[in-house]
């Protein structure tokens, strides 16, 4: 039988990962990139001798994206060196205190009890059960939605009482937390999605589990660095990459795609994978008379996660006192939530996140520099925001508000400045509304609410990334490339036992 051909529109990390499976199972794969490097969220900004992560800069749950690599040939720890950072991020509160926040619970539990006396014991309670929880649940995430019916599958109603779907993330961490900083302590880990922990489900407290049970890692020249590494497998294992080579138009059969056409060539397929922004490009490139479920209209009444205002400084010396990675909480977070996703304000108190990854990596920098990655949670592109005029002044102000964590004298040092801003997002990087964390993950949206991983309103056509199931951050991204990919595989009646996913359920 000749070699299956498969097409994967962008080079993104679900791409890569679903790109080396396949070609590891026989198929002829092709991945188109419409930018000059692989990567998409997780490629990097290099200027000046300063290298920066684009977009996410936490590895975390390293289990998944190991799997993958050993399915197909590789051992990830090799092909990428990392570290386990010993303080996984220092936690300041606008309201007073800090964490520096680790796996060692007795360290933890010092800290704790200055915080609040009676909450100490908690944190170890919180970890025991979310093990349990997350053994319930992997099934769920390792495996694909198509309907309702899928919600009667055993794995599913054995994770039932774990579920608690009255409860958002923030009234299910009030069971074990008295303390509201420390609610946010282990919820603000919803923003990896772009929630709030008052909105996010209460499954979801398993991400901050995983930070302590696993670690929080960071793999050498930054988490681009992986991007890279996949790229280079995936062309080991006989994919090809072309890169700047955006998809313009494609070729319909009905509801079949046969081919995607750039400017330079015309590709045809057996299945296509699709590994850009969901919305963008549904919109984009599928007419929405041929998209049941999924026309304009619908997603335009679905709801988007916030999005991130950036900063990428290049700054003389390096604050050596700084973790690797820093999170400070606004005096009052529950209305810097509500200004992100209710009023759709730009905060004069933000929370914000700053990366001093040249602490653990000093090859990020020129000698004597380092670098300074600033993320500030914002509303996604809305009519209450003009960032053309109001750009300015937020720079300005995420600036001043970086001397709460030490970093007052921040402006003198600054060598290099790079900015991006939700309309970045969407006009440089085509994500849907500048929403960098796809759709919200509400229980509306999640399972076979979410677009399916075999893609129902196309034939032919497949999911890959944030935009599918089972949702946003890197570990879950991977994960989706293992169910599609095994979707894929069975579609064309190829083998897929390689793909490492035991926990998985065979229904597809």
């Amino acid at each position: 039988m000749s070699s299956r051909k498969v097409v994967v529109v962008g080079a993104g990390p679900g791409g890569l990962a679903a790109a080396m499976q396949l070609a590891y199972a026989g198929c002829d794969v092709t991945v188109l990139e419409r930018r000059g490097a692989v990567g998409g969220r997780t490629s990097s900004i290099e200027a000046d001798g300063f290298r920066f992560d684009c977009g996410p800069t936490f590895f975390l749950y390293p289990r998944v994206l190991s799997e993958i690599f050993r399915s197909v040939g590789y051992d990830l720890m090799e092909e990428v060196p990392m570290t386990r950072l010993q303080t996984q991020y220092r936690l300041t509160f606008g309201k007073g205190g800090q964490l520096d926040c680790s796996s060692d619970i007795d360290a933890m539990d010092r800290q704790i009890a200055e915080l609040s006396p009676v909450d100490v014991g908690s944190f170890r309670r919180f970890l025991d059960d979310n093990r349990v929880k997350l053994e319930k649940f992997r099934p769920i995430l390792e495996s694909p939605f198509r309907s309702p019916l899928d919600l009667f599958r055993p794995s599913v109603l054995s994770a039932v009482p774990y579920l608690n779907p009255q409860r958002s993330l923030a009234s299910e961490l009030q069971r074990y937390f008295v303390d509201p900083r420390l609610v946010i302590a282990f919820g603000f880990q919803a923003k990896y999605l772009g929630m709030s922990p008052f909105q996010c489900p209460s499954l979801f407290s398993i991400l901050s589990f995983l930070e302590y049970e696993y670690g929080v890692w960071h793999p050498t020249g930054g988490c681009n660095q992986v991007s890279q590494r996949m790229a280079d497998v995936a062309r080991s294992l006989g994919v090809k990459i072309q890169l700047d080579e955006p998809v313009e138009s494609i070729e319909l059969e009905g509801r079949r795609l046969r081919a995607v056409h750039t400017s330079r060539d015309r590709y045809d397929a057996d299945s296509f994978v699709i590994n850009a922004d969901f919305a963008d490009w549904m919109t984009r490139h599928v007419p929405t008379e041929l998209r049941r479920r999924w026309n304009d209209k619908a997603i335009e009444k679905k709801k988007f996660s916030c999005s991130t205002f950036m900063l990428y400084l290049g700054i003389e010396g390096c604050y050596e006192n700084l973790p690797h990675h820093n999170i400070h909480i606004s005096h009052d977070y529950e209305q810097n939530l509500k200004e992100i996703e209710t009023t759709h304000l730009l905060s004069n108190d933000p929370s914000f996140y700053v990366q001093n990854a040249s602490v653990t990596d000093p090859s990020l920098a020129p000698p004597g520099c380092s670098t300074l990655y600033v993320l500030v949670p914002v509303t996604h592109q809305h009519e209450n925001v003009d960032w053309a005029t109001q750009g300015d002044a937020f720079r300005d102000r995420t600036l001043d508000r970086m001397a709460q964590i030490g970093c007052g004298d921040v402006r003198e040092r600054i060598r290099f400045e790079h900015r991006i801003t939700p309309d970045d997002w969407q006009n440089d990087y085509n994500v849907y509304r500048g929403a960098t964390f796809n759709l919200a993950h509400n229980l509306g949206q999640m399972l076979h609410r979410r677009p399916g991983n075999r893609f129902e309103d196309l034939e032919g056509v497949y999911l890959v990334g944030g935009g599918t199931h089972p949702g946003s951050g890197l570990p879950v991204i991977y994960e989706s490339s293992r169910i599609t990919s095994r979707l894929l595989l069975k579609d064309l009646g190829v083998d897929a036992g390689f793909i490492d996913n035991h926990a998985a359920e065979t229904i597809v």
